[in-house]
């Protein structure tokens, strides 16, 4: 009951703070029969859409296009590659040459709302993610026959979709898989989304990160949310019978991660499929591999829910990188000396420690571990 009064308290203080959602921005292209046209035109609207925001930064808006990696031999199959909210193609530069080493046909797509600025995101719809990845799947099964879909976070959501609705998929790859919210009242977003567009004002230094957003308005969030819903419908619905590599950090501040963990256990039960699990408390699994999170060697006090995904060597996100994600929490100063150069330590949203100044942690000391086992599973499935 108290739940409800204080949801209810919060959408009545949005309609007395909001005015109505709406976006007239356009989508990227769709309706293609060539990856390539998809990708050039794709490339070409976000130049557009980029310059229109002041960003005409030709190497920026390639960073954000969709990609393709070939095999140097015959192809195996194809894999499908969706990011997260918020986020952007990038998310699997590292991942995509392994899987293409591997002799797989390897392409990532761009999300409606994604690339360009955060207000794009402001009417875009679940519908509309969907019909993306259904079109470029389906371009991926007849150039490269057997197919795999890989996901981050809402990307896991809408891939997980896509296979419970085609039987044809082989294979998963689920990273930070968001089919559960850890974030509290995250069901208000679609009511609020009408109302308050933004939960927070945005600010021009969160626009300012080359290939992904800082924040994202209300209706993200919303669309989000019925992508969870979505995801737990089809998980109730049976199990997922074929091969799935899922990777999880036990301190992920967006993801209930104990949910995904056990989806992993119940519903995906083909016996090559492997959960890597990045923490100190693991659950009861026999296809898991648990590795520490806390790594003094490394600065690294926890992992993070976007930092599995990249190699320490990666040239925006790696060790050395040229990103580094400061505003880690809402501790003004710490943000401050992160930025002005001081000795940090890295960690997921909101992880603080006295003595330590956190940046968020967006390399995965144990990438080269990942991709083995990842291959495994993949392999496993192939012979089988």
């Amino acid at each position: 009951m108290k739940r409800v009064l204080f949801a209810a308290g919060l959408l009545v203080l949005a309609l007395l703070a909001g005015g109505c959602a709406s976006s007239d921005a356009p989508s990227p292209p769709t309706g293609y029969q060539r990856f390539e046209d998809y990708r050039q035109d794709t490339l070409a609207w976000l130049m557009r859409r980029r310059t229109e925001a002041g960003r005409a930064d030709p190497a920026e808006a390639a960073l954000n296009a969709p990609q393709e990696w070939r095999p140097s031999g015959p192809i195996r199959g194809g894999v499908l590659l969706v990011h997260g909210l918020g986020d952007s193609p990038w998310s699997f530069h590292d991942l995509g040459p392994v899987l293409a080493e591997q002799g797989f046909l390897t392409r990532t797509v761009l999300l409606p709302g994604h690339g360009t600025q955060a207000s794009d995101m402001l009417g875009v719809t679940l519908e509309q993610w969907r019909a993306v990845v259904d079109e470029q799947a389906d371009l991926l099964r007849r150039d490269a026959g057997t197919l795999y879909l890989g996901g981050f976070s809402t990307g896991a959501n809408l891939v997980l979709d896509h296979a419970y609705r085609r039987q044809d998929v082989a294979g998963l790859l689920l990273f930070s898989p968001a089919f559960r919210s850890s974030v509290p009242l995250g069901w208000l977003a679609p009511a609020l989304r009408h109302v308050r567009p933004w939960l927070i004002d945005p600010e021009p230094i969160a626009q300012a990160l080359p290939v992904r957003y800082g924040m994202v308005p209300t209706n993200g969030f919303a669309q989000f949310h019925r992508s969870s819903q979505l995801a737990q419908h089809h998980l109730a619905s049976g199990p997922f019978r074929q091969p799935v590599f899922m990777v999880l950090a036990e301190s992920d501040s967006v993801v209930d991660v104990a949910h995904a963990a056990r989806a992993f256990h119940d519903q995906f039960t083909h016996p090559a499929s492997r959960l890597i699990w990045y923490g100190s408390h693991p659950p009861r699994e026999s296809r898991m591999t648990a590795l520490p999170d806390a790594l003094p060697a490394w600065r690294i006090s926890q992992f993070s829910h976007m930092g599995i995904l990249f190699a320490p060597d990666n040239p925006l996100y790696g060790q050395q990188g040229s990103l580094k994600l400061c505003r880690n929490s809402r501790d003004d100063q710490a943000v401050t000396a992160c930025l002005q150069g001081a000795e940090v330590w890295y960690s997921d949203w909101g992880y603080a420690e006295p003595g330590k100044v956190h940046a968020r942690l967006t390399f995965n000391p144990y990438f080269d571990q990942l991709t083995r086992t990842m291959v495994d599973v993949l392999r496993a499935d192939a012979s089988r």
